[in-house]
């Protein structure tokens, strides 16, 4: 019995210490962003010299979140989705994260149509802007604004 009881005590003490040591990360914690222009700049690396028209992109997510841990979103595109037109990818930006480009998705002939759907973290209130690469080599964009009320993406400061 003594040997369960000192286990028992020595995962107490440590889950205690763990926790402890959890709050005070949070707590010395911060949003880790990006810039607008950061964004911006990673904006020109996919699309370089090219315009970006609005429109023609249709981003679904919701305008208050609780938790950016898990933030679902919807990009659509008008898109008959044709041989003579389709969606080659979708990417999309964020102006606050750490990284301002979160994710990219290259589409075929074969997805039928274009839209996709995931969940992605967010550092703090933000706009989040995708855009789309069509076969004729336009591209085209949407955003959408959101509220985060408990950031994700934190980093030491």
């Amino acid at each position: 019995m003594k040997e369960r009881a000192s286990r028992r005590q020595f995962l107490i003490a440590a889950g205690g210490a763990a926790a402890g040591f959890g709050l005070a990360s949070v707590l010395h914690a911060r949003p880790a962003g990006a810039t607008p222009a950061e964004m911006q700049d990673a904006i020109r690396k996919v699309v370089g010299p090219a315009r970006v028209s609005t429109g023609k992109v249709t981003l679904d997510l919701p305008p208050l979140v609780e938790n950016g841990n898990a933030v679902p979103i919807t990009v659509r595109v008008e898109s008959p989705m044709t041989q003579a037109d389709h969606v080659r990818a979708i990417h999309v930006f964020t102006e606050k994260n750490p990284q301002p480009d979160v994710v990219s998705f290259r589409l075929g002939l074969r997805a039928g149509r274009a839209s996709v759907a995931t969940r992605i973290r967010l550092a703090d209130t933000q706009t989040v802007l995708a855009i789309c690469e069509l076969s004729d080599g336009s591209f085209w964009s949407g955003g959408a604004s959101v509220v985060v009320t408990l950031a994700a993406c934190l980093e030491e400061g």
